[in-house]
């Protein structure tokens, strides 16, 4: 471990890592808020503290198995499928509506629960970034999760206030998210040996496809939701 501290590519990874547990977090502050509001001020801080540590858990011991099955082939394929769909989605307006069917419990390890539970069910997109950054590192996965997961839980308005008001941070994050499932698939075990620059080219391509589909669908939402107002407007005329 102290020999990999000493790597650029270590420290890359990292960063990776941290900003894909960010990108992909913001629901993260959506769900403690929502499991915690109908708790005692003075259990709050608790709730946070023992969800997010049983959330981290969980999701370590989630990413450890994705490590096992990206080592299978096709399987990395199929991972950067899905990661290119994830990046994707990110460039699209989720509906507002998104958490309303989540409960709050007045209790401690009620909501405690609340918050392990939701975040697993939400976190696979973030299991299958991560798994993939980290180029099958283990370690390296623990490192980047104990560092980012007190920014989302304390620092969530912040970023959160910092990619609403600059789009463009999204915009790269899911750029992020081409380039590392760009780079998954050119690693995959069924895949013949590659040289080094096949894998820059992969991650490039990965980037590129993700802008263009996400602008793409944008352009296609924006135009499905102007007809319906144009045609009300023609039947009030």
């Amino acid at each position: 471990m102290i020999e990999l501290l000493n790597t650029p590519t270590f420290w890359l990874a990292v960063a990776q890592i941290i900003a894909i547990d960010i990108l992909l977090g913001g629901d993260n502050a959506v769900v403690i808020a929502l499991a915690c509001r109908k708790l005692p001020e003075a259990q709050r801080n608790r709730a946070i503290i023992g969800g997010a540590l049983g959330a981290i858990v969980l999701r370590i011991v989630m990413i450890f198995f994705a490590l096992q099955l990206l080592a299978l082939p096709w399987l990395k394929l199929i991972g950067a499928v899905l990661l290119l769909w994830i990046a994707i989605k990110m460039l699209v307006p989720e509906e507002e509506s998104a958490h309303d069917n989540l409960t709050a419990s007045p209790r401690l390890w009620g909501a405690i629960k609340t918050i392990i539970v939701a975040d697993a069910v939400m976190s696979l997109d973030n299991v299958v970034a991560v798994a993939g950054a980290s180029n099958g590192n283990l370690e390296l996965v623990i490192f980047g999760i104990v560092i980012s997961i007190p920014i989302i839980i304390w620092g969530s308005k912040l970023v959160l206030h910092f990619m609403d008001r600059f789009p463009v941070v999204i915009t790269l994050g899911a750029a992020l998210l081409g380039w590392i499932a760009g780079n998954m698939a050119a690693s995959d075990v069924s895949l013949p040996s590659l040289p080094a620059w096949s894998h820059y080219a992969a991650g490039l391509a990965g980037a590129a496809l993700v802008l263009m589909a996400g602008m793409l669908v944008k352009s296609r939402q924006q135009t499905g939701g102007d007809a319906p107002a144009e045609s009300e407007r023609g039947e009030q005329s």
